[in-house]
């Protein structure tokens, strides 16, 4: 975890990665065009779009009585329910039930909260050997890495970065064909689901009315996961239900469009028990473990919608600066404009006060949220709750003596005048490449555009005096 004293440096070091913005440009672009072929196909997707976000505002707006009513299903159904207040009370609560059951191996499917408790090594710290049974996410832990995209994991590498990483870990034979790299990973994951005493994963949603937990997965790994070890052990936010199986369904619809421009996942899973008598196959233990970890204090706040978000990665692909400088940068589990948002609530405004600034406020991340998350007004919302003395001391002065200027129109025009003469003084081809002081900023890492001669008063008042020239040349 490296708080927002660093972002700045993070920032720098993406910008300088030419490698990682081809990727990002490559990656993101495929899902975002897959997205919109996928809703394309979908009949009312707007209205389709409503429900969805009814249904999770509604989880939200319900939250204490629908956990209540969550975890009398879970015990109904035969499962043991955990409550964990902190990342640390969650993973020792799964290091115990690891010792009690005499776990020494434990696969993983994908799950971005046990990113957010650091689960992997606190176990392995207990003497419990993880394994990433994810693709993506096995290619993370084998280079010591963190996921940089939500559903991506490894977004911001090439086919020839994992043939290195898994010629250096897995000692065979480089390859860069995807198919190849593929068969290298499932020969190794087979022998850890043989092995494995237990079984962790997260969930993509939690039903209410049934007790149900949902998974969704493209690999196959999820199913392996929840029934082949002895142990099945649920991790997941207090926030991720919805009342109801039609809700569900709802949510399902839009989920994977959103995704990764599918209809639906390969696998859907619904996970309600242990294994009963006569059943082939399951866990005979399954767990529950409901983390809070700062979300009942979003909820009190103006950010409380953040928590209705299905965590399907589209605000990141459309993001601008996600597309720039990719996961790391934002130095948490959970990047991009959700991220941006969502951590400031998990760890801190204070400390983390400089993700709500990595933002354009265009609005894309709003426009293709499946559940319309406002991002922009919560971001809004949190730059505004940052102290004042994290800004430059002579921002608010500078403030101050634009808005005396801008609402005096005549010492404005004459302002303006000036400042673009100055600033076509500085450009060369049209673009500036240095600015001083505050504006340096901008130029740091990036040019700008020159400003034209005229302004558009300008123009139009020229033209207007050009049309009646015109017309009184015609009367005449």
């Amino acid at each position: 975890m490296a708080p927002s004293a660093d972002f700045s440096k993070r920032v720098e070091d993406a910008l300088a990665n030419a490698g990682l913005r081809a990727a990002l440009d490559r990656a993101t672009d495929q899902l975002g065009s897959r997205r919109v072929v996928a809703l394309s196909t979908l009949s009312d997707s707007d209205a389709t779009r409503d429900r969805a976000r009814a249904a999770r505002l509604d989880a939200i707006a319900h939250l204490p009585e629908y956990l209540e009513r969550f975890e009398a299903q879970l015990v109904a159904n035969g499962a043991r329910v955990h409550w964990a207040e902190t990342p640390e009370q969650a993973n020792r609560i799964i290091a115990d039930i690891g010792r009690a059951t005499a776990a020494r191996l434990a696969v993983k499917s994908k799950s971005m909260v046990s990113e957010e408790t650091h689960l992997n090594d606190a176990l392995e710290r207990q003497g419990i050997e993880v394994v990433e049974t994810d693709l993506g996410e096995y290619i993370v832990q084998l280079r010591h890495d963190r996921p940089s995209h939500i559903i991506a994991p490894i977004i911001h590498l090439t086919r020839q970065d994992i043939g290195r990483v898994m010629e250096q870990r897995l000692s065979v034979a480089y390859s860069d064909d995807a198919q190849t790299l593929a068969a290298y990973a499932r020969t190794k994951l087979r022998q850890a689901f043989l092995r494995a005493d237990m079984g962790i994963s997260g969930a993509n949603f939690g039903v209410v009315e049934t007790g149900a937990i949902c998974l969704v997965t493209n690999e196959g790994n999820g199913r392996m996961v929840t029934t082949m070890p002895r142990v099945h052990v649920v991790l997941m936010g207090i926030e991720k239900l919805v009342a109801t199986m039609a809700d569900l369904d709802t949510c399902l619809k839009v989920l994977a469009r959103s995704a990764t421009g599918q209809k639906i996942t390969v696998y859907t899973t619904l996970v309600r028990a242990p294994r009963g008598a006569g059943d082939l196959d399951g866990p005979e233990e399954l767990h529950v473990v409901l983390l809070d970890n700062g979300r009942s204090g979003i909820l009190a706040g103006d950010t409380a919608e953040i928590l209705a978000c299905i965590r399907c990665g589209a605000c990141l692909n459309a993001c601008p600066v996600y597309r720039t400088i990719g996961g790391h940068a934002y130095g948490d589990t959970y990047p991009g404009p959700v991220g941006a948002v969502l951590t400031p609530g998990l760890r801190g405004l204070r400390e983390w006060s400089d993700l709500p600034h990595a933002s354009s406020l265009c609005g894309a991340c709003r426009e293709v949220c499946p559940v319309r998350l406002d991002i922009p007004r919560m971001l809004l919302s949190l730059r505004h709750s940052v102290s004042s003395h994290a800004r430059p001391r002579s921002l608010g002065p500078a403030m101050k003596l634009f808005a005396w200027i801008a609402t005096r129109p005549a010492m404005y025009g004459r302002a303006a005048a000036v400042a673009r003469w100055w600033l076509q003084r500085r450009a060369r081809s049209g673009w500036i490449r240095s600015l001083p002081g505050l504006a340096g900023g901008w130029t740091r890492s990036r040019d700008l555009k020159a400003p034209p001669g005229a302004s558009f008063q300008e123009l139009w008042q020229a033209r207007q005096h050009e049309r009646a020239r015109l017309r009184n040349e015609d009367a005449a």
